[in-house]
């Protein structure tokens, strides 16, 4: 099957490879980019905190600039919300690395579950944009949260013209959505809503969240059970 891969590089080049060990054909268009900020996880992390928690994969790539100054924190408890980012954070070096289930929600019920004591609150080392469903839990749960923004993703101008071309020359019969953010980008680009191309493609979500920000009435959806690659996968 040929399949439109939407989300960021390097994650994006990643998918490639394991799609097309599978059999598929993968094409590669990212929407949007990681801008790092690691001096913000700096400032966040000079400050007291007796844990600190990560909700995404990329956040761990903007410590990878810094990490000769992270030596300290390396034993500090670190809470990541699923498997790439545990994985992310082990290789970066942290040693005391907790894995949540997989959504910002759940992370926050496991740290409210596990943690011991966070007299001086967390270190949420996160990106712009996000959900606010991770804080908010924090916050219902009683837990103090500092948030460093330490990425940000920006949108890539792809011109209607090109992700026209593509759709009608290469004709992928599946597309994957990783984020709500990429996803609005993606049909916000001009033309993009009523495109008869999409009549018989397969859109496939991480999450209901992502589902949202695909306009109804295109396409297939179709959203991943549990919100990871491989059950992403499962629905190709």
């Amino acid at each position: 099957m040929r399949v439109l891969v939407t989300r960021p590089q390097p994650s994006a080049a990643a998918t490639a490879a394991r799609l097309e060990a599978l059999g598929h054909e993968a094409i590669v268009l990212p929407m949007m980019e990681a801008v790092h900020q690691p001096q913000a996880a700096l400032d966040a992390l000079s400050l007291p905190h007796a844990a600190i928690a990560i909700t995404s994969a990329e956040a761990v790539r903007a410590l990878s600039a810094i990490k000769d100054q992270l030596a300290q924190h390396l034993q500090t408890p670190v809470y990541c919300v699923g498997t790439a980012t545990t994985d992310a954070a082990r290789a970066l070096g942290f040693r005391s690395v907790i894995a949540g289930p997989g959504t910002g929600l759940g992370l926050a019920q496991r740290i409210a579950d596990t943690a011991k004591s966070l007299d001086h609150g967390l270190a949420y080392l996160a990106g712009l944009p996000r959900s606010p469903g991770f804080e908010t839990a924090l916050r219902q749960a009683g837990i103090r949260c500092r948030v460093a923004e330490v990425y940000r993703m920006s949108p890539i101008a792809h011109a209607p013209e090109t992700i026209e071309n593509l759709l009608s020359s290469r004709k992928p019969r599946a597309v994957l959505f990783y984020s709500h953010e990429t996803a609005r980008h993606f049909f916000a680009l001009d033309a993009m809503a009523t495109k008869t191309a999409f009549r018989d493609m397969r859109l496939l979500c991480l999450s209901d969240h992502v589902a949202d920000a695909v306009p109804r009435g295109i396409g297939q959806i179709a959203i991943a059970a549990e919100p990871n690659e491989t059950s992403l996968f499962a629905l190709l």
